[in-house]
């Protein structure tokens, strides 16, 4: 079917705008808009309607191309005629960000969805494009002209949301993302925001109506000054790994990146936060390098399998010699370890033998009834239980090559090798 019957049949529907004239052919000759596309077909139409006028032959198509759209265009609503109604209420939603790039959407309503589907199947065309995606493009055109932003497709800083049939205009904002790394201090701080085990963050007389299990976290220690420099909604916390509540995380700190969710402020010295992140957490941690970044760090964060080092107190039953601590440190030293799912994980892992490798175990002190050890071991291996063995659940231990029952009284996490 030629160019010029698929318009005769697209015009005999009703009265039609050039923009939804002109989209019907709009995956044919690039470089054009859809209206001078449909301006062009127009005038083809007007010089065939006059054509067949004058050999007396009448066709429903001529009235409506000669109606010039007085009646309205029964595809779109006459909704080009309103486009710079719709730019001034986007202009005034974004003017609360800022923001570098910019990405349009619409959601269509059902009104308009249904004439374009009644339109597609009684014309038969098959180069058309959706009135969404024109709609999309004159907007963010009409809006980089007015702000100078540019459009981006794949990575924008904001999404304008156009909902057609509530009137309404929405913003997605996209997260901003810092990575770094923290030194936690003090023991008894999670990692993460941990809600009260009783009222599961409701709040209640155990977590004096907190509703958390822990009053502070390296992730809550973050927040606020991000919230406060960005402006964000909210924070996220994507840590490599996590150290035990009581444990300290010294040495080079563990890597994280901490994601702040619908800023207001994009663009700011990463160096400035840190300062005040710092100062505000008195003491209890510490944050070194922190830089922007993009999301896809997270997912190498997580995924990594980071060897770790870690200084152990270890206290004895009884006590050890000297000598029969370093000859079991040293059967321990460069082993692999079978390790069960401890116990004291059970309710939050699957129950399984994993095998992970000590690198290499070191004394560093010896007290007779206690001693400092340093380990340097895989990624994933439950160090408190390759010293206290957990009930013959990880073997070697160091309880069992000695027979006497040893546990770690303190913990600390001198390096994650990423």
């Amino acid at each position: 079917m030629s160019i010029i019957d698929i318009s005769k049949k697209v015009a005999n529907e009703g009265p039609i705008c050039d923009h939804c004239l002109g989209r019907q052919f709009g995956q044919l000759s690039t470089g054009l808009t859809n209206d001078k596309r449909g301006h062009a077909i127009r005038l083809t139409l007007l010089m065939e309607a006059d054509r067949l006028k004058k050999e007396g032959v009448e066709e429903p198509f001529i009235k409506n191309v000669f109606n010039n759209n007085e009646d309205g265009c029964w595809v779109c609503n006459d909704i080009f005629t309103e486009l710079d109604i719709w730019v001034q209420k986007i202009l005034v939603e974004v003017n609360n960000y800022e923001y570098s790039t910019f990405l349009v959407g619409t959601i269509m309503s059902g009104l308009l969805n249904e004439n374009e589907e009644i339109l597609w199947a009684e014309s038969s065309t098959t180069h058309a494009e959706p009135l969404k995606s024109e709609l999309n493009r004159e907007i963010g055109k009409l809006i980089s002209k007015e702000t100078g932003k540019d459009v981006d497709f794949t990575n924008p800083d904001i999404v304008i949301l156009l909902n057609i049939a509530e009137n309404d205009v929405k913003i997605q904002v996209r997260s901003i993302f810092l990575y770094g790394r923290y030194k936690k201090l003090v023991r008894g701080i999670p990692q993460t925001r941990w809600p009260c085990r009783t009222c599961k963050g409701k709040g209640c007389v155990e977590c004096s109506y907190s509703g958390k299990q822990y009053q502070v976290s390296v992730d809550e220690l973050l927040r606020e000054p991000l919230m406060n420099i960005s402006r964000c909604s909210d924070t996220k916390f994507h840590g490599a790994g996590r150290e035990d509540i009581d444990a300290l995380m010294l040495g080079s700190g563990r890597p994280f990146v901490v994601e702040g969710v619908d800023p207001i402020f994009r663009t700011f010295d990463p160096k400035l936060l840190e300062n005040e992140i710092n100062r505000c957490s008195n003491g209890k941690i510490e944050i070194e390098g922190l830089e922007f970044v993009s999301k896809d760090i997270i997912e190498k964060l997580k995924s990594s399998k980071a060897d770790k080092v870690y200084n152990l107190k270890v206290t004895f039953k009884d006590t050890v010699s000297e000598d029969s601590l370093r000859k079991a440190i040293d059967l321990i030293s460069g082993s692999t370890i079978r390790q069960g799912t401890p116990q004291r994980v059970l309710h939050r892992r699957s129950d399984m033998i994993r095998e992970k490798k000590v690198n290499y175990c070191e004394l560093l002190e010896h007290y007779g009834d206690y001693a400092y050890i340093k380990v340097d071991c895989s990624s994933g291996l439950y160090v408190k239980e390759l010293v206290s063995g957990d009930e013959g659940r990880t073997e070697p231990s160091l309880s069992g090559i000695l027979e006497v029952s040893s546990v770690v009284e303190e913990l600390d996490v001198m390096d994650v090798k990423i």
